[in-house]
Formats: structure tokens, C-alpha cells, sequence
């Protein structure tokens, strides 16, 4: 994979609104996942001295050596960076941008090109050559340039901080091209120990949400970040930090990770595939990945198990609860936990509004009580896994807003907590070598940074 392929691939799987999540999605998390302790957190945070040259999306590391530059404090050790840039695309020659506009709610491209001084039918010819230009959102910027008569150049969408486009009239044609500029890519190590929450105790740890959001979604399969995690648990994991300009703009890849949890260890390293596709494989290269989500809803708490003996909170007798219960606010998005086929979505008596996946041949899973649907889960219609299919509410008989998740595997109801999931594919054999060679490296950068951590609290 080339530097210039590689660097859009980053550029457009981090754009500018995915740097920092929405406060409002810090403050479900801060909500709803605390464990009460009294305990300190214990948290760092530190730049890297590695010599890594880029394959194939992952920097594969050659000696590991740490080296303090000043004196270690509590809770952090900062050592030596060393950048990667990445060959950027230049801009077109010859274009000088003099007006810029900042898209504001109800622009239009019309609206916008009229201020600009330029006529419907730029408008035209812009929208025809580059369809996101009717697509413009609050916050992005677009800028022009003239010819010395005052006529339509050139208009460029700055679409995030690493990626814009730019429509250039070239002798009665309008020509598109897409620019990448160049970011500097750091590594940093974090590490910290629940004493909280994931989310608390990781953003002690100097991570931002995204990356907290991000590791959460690489352990996922493995753990409940709600119900599993204890007091005394740790994580630690090597990460990329983006700059543009000497300033940072939010971080990238996770490329390594580690989990303790309940004394038992979780390990991940990232892979790119010559196709560009990233995955997350443990040391011996198994996925991290199963065939189904533990969970359909992002960091929700239940509120009721698998129960056949349950009281029905509304009928107020026995009856069997064949699924789990997930109490989260109204319009919580519900994921799909695995890939499948939409089997039924409607109204379903006491189920209210219902969604049931068909996975394969065997095992169906059910998601009750939503509010509403996604537009686009219909019966026949194919999800994926992790796709939102709805939003949780208290349609059917439900006492408030909350989803009901069943898990059927050849029509006999399973608890979905403890059911074993069947795991995705390991990798490849043409990659493995070179994997298992790499994730060597990486576990003992982590190691390495674990000690150094270490060390520094000590003295």
C-alpha cells in the first residue's frame, strides 16, 4: 500500500467531527458506569523513542528502547517522540483561495455561491462534477478563487483538517481533485487502573473519547464494561496522536492494547491487510471479533436477567423472561449483534416495536420495546453487525424505556450474558508471519512502558 493510499485511508476514517465525541455521550457514560471506591486512580501517559517504518498501515517497531528525558512524577513519564510523516498530495499550482466562508445552518451551495458573486450556473457545474458540494454541513469551511475578470476558478471544500476538495474551471471544464494534506504521526503509550469506570480512569489516563470509545468497541466481544469490570483492573495500550501544523488534531489508531480483567488478560493488535481492511487479533492471530456483539447497546446496564421463573413487572405474575433487559434512555441507538437478515420488524403484541435477525441457519436474535425503527430495517433487508437498527423506548407492555434482547439458537432461548459466541475467522495464513513477528514487538513496547511506569512510581 502506497504512503499517499494509506495516509486518505486514515484521513477519512478520522474526520474532523470524530475527534472529540458529543458531551452529551461523555455524560451517559460518566452516568451510568461508576463502581463506588475510594481508591486513587493510578494513570500515564508517554511518548515513544522507537525507529518504526510504515507497512502496510502498521508500523512494525525494530529494538524497543525507552528513554527518560527528565525526572518521572506519579502519574506520568515523558521520554523521547520520534515523527512519521506521510507523503501529503500537493495542491493544485497556480490557485490563490481570497474569499472563504464558514457553512452556517440552512446554507445552501446556491446561498453560498451568491455571496461568493458567483452565478447558478457555477452552481451547476459545481454540483454536477461533485455531488457532496449539495451536502454541506454547519462548521466546514469553503473558499473560492477568481480569475482577473472576476469569474469563477476554482471553489474548495475543506471537508476535515486532512482532506478537501477542490473544483477548478479548466477551459469550459470543471475539473475535481482531492487533496491530502500531511499530518505527523506520534505514538503515545497510556495506561491506568479502574477505580471508577473504563470511561473516568481512561480519560485520567490523558485519553480522549474517541480512544476510550474505541478501545472499549476492541474489547467489547470479551467484556461487559458494566457488569464485568472490578476496582484493581488495568489497562494499557499504544495509540496514534495526529498533528497538522505543529498541532495536534485528535488521535488515530489503537495499534496495541491490554486489558486485565479479574486477573485474567485480553491482548490486541491491530492488522492491515493489503486490501486496507483493519482488524484486531490477539498475540496468536484469532480474532477479537466474534460472530455476535455481547451486548447490543453501547455501555447500557441491565436492569433484568435471563429469568424462566420472573415476576412480570407490568402483568405482576410469573412468567418466563426469555431474554435480557437493557435499561437505557429514550432514543438509545440498538446495534444488530451480528450480521444477518431482518426476518420481521413491526409491532409484536406485548413486544410493542420488534425487530428479529435471522443469522445463518440456527440462531435468531429479537429486539423489543423500541421507540422506533432505523428507516432502513425492513423485512428481507440485510444488516450487518453493529448497525443500528432501531432506538430504544417502552413501546408494548414495558414499565419504562429500556430493550428487551433474546438469543435463540436453533429455537431454544439462551441467556445471551453467557452464551458462548462463536469467534470470527483468525487471520490469514499469507499474514500470519509477519503478524506473530509484529505483535511480538509491539507486546514488548507495551511491557517495556509497563516497566518504565513502573520504575518511575517506585522511585
Amino acid at each position: 500500500m502506497s504512503s499517499k493510499k494509506n495516509l486518505s485511508s486514515i484521513a477519512k476514517q478520522y474526520p474532523k467531527k470524530h475527534f472529540v465525541a458529543a458531551s452529551a455521550v461523555a455524560s451517559f457514560l460518566i452516568a451510568i458506569a461508576i463502581l463506588p471506591t475510594s481508591e486513587k486512580v493510578s494513570a500515564s501517559r508517554t511518548q515513544l523513542d522507537l525507529a518504526l517504518p510504515f507497512d502496510e498501515g502498521i508500523a512494525a517497531p525494530q529494538e524497543p528502547s525507552i528513554q527518560a528525558s527528565n525526572t518521572p512524577s506519579e502519574k506520568s513519564v515523558n521520554v523521547n517522540s520520534v515523527n512519521y510523516p506521510l507523503e501529503s498530495t500537493p495542491a493544485p499550482q497556480g490557485i490563490q483561495f481570497s474569499k472563504e466562508y464558514t457553512v452556517k445552518n440552512g446554507d445552501t451551495l446556491a446561498v453560498i455561491f451568491k455571496k461568493a458573486g458567483f452565478s447558478s450556473r457555477d452552481v451547476y457545474h459545481v454540483a454536477k462534477v461533485y455531488e457532496d458540494a449539495t451536502r454541506l454541513h454547519p462548521g466546514e469551511t469553503v473558499s473560492f478563487a477568481y480569475n482577473s475578470d472576476n469569474t469563477f476558478k476554482a471553489f474548495k471544500h475543506q471537508k476535515t483538517q486532512l482532506i478537501s476538495n477542490v473544483i477548478e474551471k479548466q477551459n469550459d471544464e470543471y475539473q475535481i481533485k482531492e487533496i491530502v494534506r500531511e499530518p505527523t504521526v506520534e505514538f503515545r503509550f497510556a495506561q491506568g487502573t479502574i477505580n471508577s469506570s473504563l470511561f473516568l480512569d481512561a480519560k485520567e489516563a490523558g485519553l480522549d473519547q474517541t480512544s476510550i470509545m474505541n478501545f472499549a468497541n476492541i474489547f467489547g466481544w470479551d467484556i461487559d464494561f458494566v457488569q464485568d469490570l472490578r476496582p484493581g483492573d488495568t489497562f494499557s495500550l499504544m495509540y496514534e496522536e495526529l498533528f497538522l501544523d505543529g498541532e495536534s488534531i485528535g488521535t488515530g489508531n489503537i495499534v496495541a492494547a491490554e486489558f486485565v480483567n479479574q486477573g485474567q488478560k485480553f491482548q490486541a493488535i491491530r492488522h492491515v491487510d493489503e486490501h486496507g481492511r483493519a482488524n484486531y487479533y490477539t498475540p496468536e492471530g484469532k480474532s477479537m471479533r466474534k460472530a455476535f456483539l455481547r451486548s447490543p447497546i453501547d455501555f447500557a446496564r441491565i436492569s433484568s436477567h435471563f429469568n424462566l421463573r420472573r415476576k412480570h413487572p407490568v402483568l405482576n405474575k410469573i412468567r418466563a423472561h426469555k431474554g435480557t433487559d437493557y435499561a437505557a434512555g429514550r432514543g438509545t441507538p440498538i446495534r444488530t449483534a451480528g450480521d444477518g437478515k431482518v426476518v420481521f420488524a413491526g409491532w409484536k403484541g406485548g413486544f410493542g416495536r420488534c425487530v428479529i435477525i435471522q443469522h445463518g441457519q440456527g440462531i435468531q436474535t429479537l429486539y423489543a420495546h423500541m421507540s422506533k425503527f432505523n428507516k432502513k430495517t425492513k423485512k428481507g433487508t440485510r444488516v450487518s453487525q453493529g448497525q443500528v437498527i432501531g432506538y430504544v423506548g417502552s413501546s408494548g407492555l414495558a414499565s419504562g424505556p429500556h430493550l428487551h434482547y433474546e438469543f435463540r439458537v436453533n429455537g431454544v432461548h439462551k441467556n445471551p450474558v453467557k452464551v458462548k459466541l462463536p469467534e470470527a475467522r483468525p487471520i490469514e495464513k499469507k499474514y500470519r508471519k509477519d503478524f506473530l513477528a509484529d505483535a511480538d514487538k509491539w507486546l514488548a513496547i507495551l511491557e517495556n512502558n509497563q516497566r518504565s511506569v513502573l520504575v518511575a512510581r517506585v522511585d
